[in-house]
């Protein structure tokens, strides 16, 4: 056989052999192509579907309060010192025990003042003598009305200098001047004390005062007899005081106003200078639907949100009422029982397929 002759059929059986084994690929190629083509819908399918939680409507208690940071203070508070000089011989009270209004708490060298008093006072009786005498003599004529003047003027000399000697007596004497816990004394027996001179802190615990700032905008809100609660670090404990006063005007530097409260502090449980954290009630409803503020989507000069039905997201107008630092009252727009979406707001659109993840 001509060997070009030979050449050329090997080269078409070769040919017809490869095409034989294409045609019998094609149905499984054409299957794999169709299952691609379902396999990318599903996937745009899938991607257009939106995971997201919800919240089932329901009533409760919503709050709108103030929340700012106070302190304690106590309601009376002074630096007990004499109000003459002199060396103190007495100091009568214990550290940061309880005394009584009048209490004799110290006391300075008053021996030379006593003597003083010791001196007028035995003129005392001479003196009455004197007036008694010469008031019966004047009664018969036998002294005239001056010498009797003069010795009642006499009488009542004597007597204002003894009732100043014993102003003089009592000014050496540190008395309580109201109910309350005294603090660590700064003086010793035998040390020399003048007007300026520290004895101790005298404060009166029960009640307690609570002082704290409101803004502004707040001012015309919180007046006497106001309610609030506080807490204080270290205690899961709520407390509940009334205002009793406010600042006259606002502070220039803080445009806030300065408030005070009154606290009851049974047994003087709570110290003097702990700072609060203050909670002003400004308005409670009781069966409010709330929502979360972030549930809310502006658009168009108008609020709406998302509900889930059916597997879709559905938008719904509402209108709103109370807002508080993370919820809002919405009065219009909502039942009991709706399922409102709850996260993925910015993404939602009408009709939007959304699997729910999580429902409160």
């Amino acid at each position: 056989m001509d060997k070009r002759l030979k050449w050329g059929l090997v080269a078409f059986i070769t040919c017809g052999l490869a095409g034989w084994g294409i045609y019998s690929q094609l149905p499984k190629v054409n299957a794999d192509l169709e299952q691609a083509e379902k396999d990318n819908a599903k996937g745009k399918e899938k991607s257009n579907v939106l995971n997201v939680n919800g919240r089932i409507i329901r009533t409760e208690k919503l709050t709108d309060e103030i929340v700012v940071t106070g302190e304690l203070l106590p309601d009376e508070e002074v630096d007990l010192s004499f109000e003459t000089s002199g060396q103190v011989v007495e100091i009568n009270f214990k550290e940061g025990s309880h005394v009584k209004q009048g209490q004799l708490l110290a006391k300075v060298n008053d021996r030379k003042l006593q003597a003083e008093l010791k001196r007028l006072e035995s003129q005392l009786k001479l003196a009455n003598d004197r007036v008694y005498r010469q008031r019966t003599l004047l009664q018969h004529d036998a002294v005239s009305q001056e010498a009797y003047e003069q010795v009642r003027t006499e009488l009542a000399t004597l007597q204002a200098d003894i009732d100043i000697v014993k102003a003089e007596i009592e000014l050496t004497e540190l008395r309580a001047p109201f109910d309350g816990v005294i603090g660590l004394r700064q003086i010793s027996v035998g040390a020399y004390a003048s007007p300026t001179t520290v004895v101790s802190k005298l404060t009166r615990i029960v009640p307690l005062k609570v002082e704290f700032a409101v803004p502004e905008k707040y001012v015309n809100e919180v007046n006497p007899g106001t309610g609030l609660t506080f807490t204080i670090d270290g205690s899961l404990q709520n407390y509940s005081a009334t205002v009793y006063a406010k600042e006259s005007a606002l502070d220039r530097n803080t445009h806030t106003l300065t408030v005070r409260a009154m606290y009851a502090n049974p047994n003087g449980r709570l110290t003097p200078g702990r700072y609060a954290s203050i909670n002003l009630k400004k308005q409670e409803i009781q069966d409010a639907i709330a929502i979360p503020s972030e549930a809310i989507v502006p658009e168009m000069g108008k609020d709406k949100v998302f509900l889930y039905k059916s597997g879709k997201a559905q938008p719904v107008d509402v209108t709103v009422g109370l807002r508080t630092e993370d919820r809002v009252q919405v009065l219009r727009g909502l039942n009991v029982g709706d399922t409102l979406i709850t996260s993925g707001t910015l993404q939602l659109r009408t009709g939007l397929s959304v699997v729910l993840d999580h429902v409160d």
